[in-house]
């Protein structure tokens, strides 16, 4: 096999993420033997520590959005390497639910979405990033506003933006989300 480009060194023009699904590798074959899940304890450490240095060097805003773009580019890459994205809403919302929670992301429900998909609002209990964490009365799951914002774009090829209004941080025991179409103006 011919070695590729270390996809961080690739040139890039700013326009263009480096990052492809293929990037990912194959993590069975490389994994034989430990295999493709870790604990969500080594996850958070990744996560969190990330954010602290980011936090650190860039601000607290800056940071929250560096993540929030990062969940929107894995959340679209996921649906279109995962997902059927031609189906029904209906078929597309189940499918959903069964691909994070076999990823062990979370288990999602839908509790609201207006007939013509504008603005929805969800829930995702024992989230990844979140469930478990002590009360600091904050939301805390801004790289998963990123991820759903990505996942509803490969979807409908609208962008959303994805606010989280209940959090496990904030003492609340699901992570609620609201998305809403955002219009020409950049304003949901």
């Amino acid at each position: 096999m011919e070695p590729r480009e270390n996809i961080f060194k690739q040139k890039q023009a700013k326009t263009h993420n480096c990052f492809t699904w293929e990037c990912l590798g194959d993590i069975r074959k490389g994994r034989a033997n430990l295999g493709e899940e870790m604990p969500v304890l080594i996850y958070r450490l990744l996560e969190f520590t990330m954010l602290d240095v980011l936090v650190k060097e860039l601000g607290e805003e800056k940071a929250h959005d560096m993540f929030r773009k990062a969940g929107f580019l894995a959340g679209k890459e996921l649906a279109k390497n995962e997902l059927d994205l031609e189906q029904e809403f209906d078929g597309f919302a189940a499918q959903l639910q069964e691909v994070l929670r076999n990823l062990k992301i979370g288990i999602l429900r839908i509790e609201a979405c207006d007939g013509d998909g504008q603005t929805l609002t969800l829930t995702v209990g024992e989230d990844l990033d979140c469930s478990g964490l002590p009360s600091t009365n904050e939301v805390v799951c801004h790289y998963d506003e990123g991820f759903i914002a990505g996942i509803l774009y490969a979807y409908t090829g609208k962008e959303y933006e994805v606010k989280e209004i209940d959090c496990w941080a904030k003492g609340d025991r699901v992570c609620r989300f609201r998305g809403t179409v955002m219009t020409s103006s950049g304003n949901a």
